[in-house]
């Protein structure tokens, strides 16, 4: 892609976040026809953040899977996130890199460190750098300080604060968004230390996450209320659009979602009315700076750079 040079500016304006590429992991930590909100919660995460401009390679999905072709499912290989059924969020391309019993929290705490066994191939790996945002979602049950895997084991509070400081001191990350949605959420951010990491959670301490509607059909709440109302915001958006995270944050009314979201604002210097919601959501591509117009018979001297999506 070219653009003539005097788009320099405006470019340079665009990538203010420093980051040069966008990666996103997304965590369903439940299985069981009976939580089929929480895997719907993941696979709305992972159809926004497709539609916004980030690839397949660098989303990392982990999911039960258990739902689309489960025998109480009355819709066989669908999967909804509103009773109204607009959306089969499995009827296109899905990619699950962790499935079943592979979404553990050990496996969770490698991928983020990179902590692998060699025999890990490069599509379960987050290929990260000093210049990479992370969008992480987790979604399940929980309480304060923990979240449940499978009812089979949890994962601490202090164990994502630990692998999000080795990120850090590994350089795998430039910034993080991370956004919980479970039961206590802010519980599990509360322990973080390191530096350029945003959060936000469904709820605080003492307060639980709620469910917002329940098909009849099919017998199961199909999303919970957290994830809902931020796929409102989200949805409405383009790859281009300068919404800021705070533009987010201020959408949260406490009536709607029945609990009080949590943010943890305190290890991101840069400010949340500086940071675009595509900083994270979105992708980044990269764009050839010219000194003349395209096309044009005359060799031009070109300029490499990085433009985020959100410009």
């Amino acid at each position: 892609m070219r653009v003539p040079i005097r788009s320099l500016r405006r470019a340079v304006a665009m990538s203010r976040s420093g980051h040069t590429n966008n990666w996103a992991v997304l965590v369903c930590t439940s299985r069981f026809w009976f939580n089929y909100r929480h895997i719907a919660n993941t696979l709305s995460m992972y159809r926004t953040v497709k539609r916004l401009g980030i690839p397949d390679s660098n989303i990392i999905l982990m999911l039960s899977d258990d739902v689309a072709c489960n025998p109480r499912n009355r819709l066989p290989a669908t999967v909804y996130n509103n009773a109204a059924r607009h959306l089969d969020l499995y009827g296109e391309n899905v990619e699950v890199d962790y499935r079943g019993y592979e979404v553990t929290a050990e496996n969770v705490i490698r991928l983020l460190t990179g902590r692998h066994d060699p025999a890990v191939p490069r599509s379960k790996r987050l290929l990260t750098d000093d210049r990479s945002n992370i969008f992480v979602y987790m979604t399940g049950h929980g309480g304060d300080g923990f979240l449940k895997f499978q009812d089979a084991e949890e994962i601490g509070s202090h164990d994502i604060a630990d692998a999000f400081g080795q990120m850090w001191e590994k350089k795998r990350y430039h910034e993080i968004f991370f956004m919980i949605d479970t039961c206590q959420a802010a519980s599990m951010y509360e322990q973080i230390y390191t530096p350029n990491v945003l959060a936000a959670a469904s709820a605080t301490v003492g307060q639980n996450s709620y469910s917002h509607h329940h098909d009849s059909e099919l017998g199961v709440a199909v999303i919970d209320r957290f994830t809902y109302y931020n796929l409102e915001t989200l949805e409405r958006l383009k790859p281009n659009d300068q919404s800021s995270m705070e533009d987010l944050f201020r959408t949260y009314r406490r009536d709607l979602i029945a609990s009080t979201p949590g943010i943890l604002r305190d290890h991101y210097p840069r400010g949340t009315k500086q940071a675009l919601v595509t900083d994270f959501f979105g992708g980044v591509q990269n764009v050839e700076l010219t000194l003349s117009g395209y096309p044009s018979r005359k060799k031009s001297r070109t300029v490499e750079t990085n433009v985020s999506n959100s410009g």
